[in-house]
């Protein structure tokens, strides 16, 4: 009952923050690099909601260091499915907007929020997941592609968690995708409830300790990908 109760508050709250999110169509960027562009399809926790600013999420802080352009298309509530039908005018298909960002690297961070549908449509999920990842390897069969594992917010995990986890690392496999995984824990025992929190005063997303912890386990895994990034 307790996971069933957070998993309702954070995806009201997803819905409440996207509200202003709908509204703005351009992705955040950064263009003052001139390094290679990279394009983030993600959720919140990619988005950086929780942060103080923008540099403090992980995205941010990891393309600063290496000098990368970020786009970053990520949205609130954002899920393979979860939101894609109540997206606004310009934001329904990020995935051709990040295929027309023409990146040379792509970061796909989702799966967190669809979670909250799997019980009711598990198989569009385990489609969307496959469809997604194929047009973005299809529209840019020239960048490297970066599946990361879900993200997660508590220590209660429904078993869709790893469900729809091993969906994601099985479609990134089949585009020849790097693939991060373990992602989903690298906030256990600080979350909200945590007597050590690295949650935002939402009890939903990482503050700005929580964002830095994730860019140090990010910048790990990139670097111990085959060629390193």
């Amino acid at each position: 009952m307790r996971a069933r109760r957070l998993l309702g508050l954070i995806a009201a709250a997803s819905l409440l923050l996207s509200v202003s999110a709908c509204a703005a169509a351009p992705a955040d960027s950064s263009p003052s690099t001139t390094g290679p562009v990279v394009s983030f399809y993600g959720d919140s926790y990619t988005r950086g909601t929780g942060a103080s600013s923008n540099d403090k999420r992980w995205s941010t802080i990891v393309s600063a260091e290496r000098g990368w352009q970020e786009i970053n298309r990520s949205e609130n509530g954002l899920g393979f499915v979860n939101r894609r039908a109540s997206m606004g005018p310009g934001l329904d298909d990020i995935p051709a907007q990040v295929i027309a960002d023409h990146p040379d690297l792509v970061f796909v961070t989702m799966g967190l929020n669809d979670n909250f549908s799997y019980d009711r449509a598990a198989d569009r999920i385990r489609d969307t997941i496959d469809s997604d990842l194929q047009r973005l390897r299809e529209g840019l069969p020239d960048a490297r592609i970066v599946v990361v594992e879900p993200f997660w917010y508590t220590a209660d995990r429904p078993a869709s968690v790893d469900v729809i986890a091993g969906w994601v690392e099985d479609a990134a496999a089949r585009i020849g995708a790097d693939h991060i995984e373990g992602a989903s824990h690298w906030l256990d025992e600080h979350y909200a409830d945590s007597p050590d929190s690295w949650m935002a005063g939402d009890g939903l997303h990482p503050n700005d300790t929580g964002y830095a912890y994730m860019a140090e386990r990010m910048d790990a895994a990139l670097r111990a990908l085959d060629p390193p990034l």
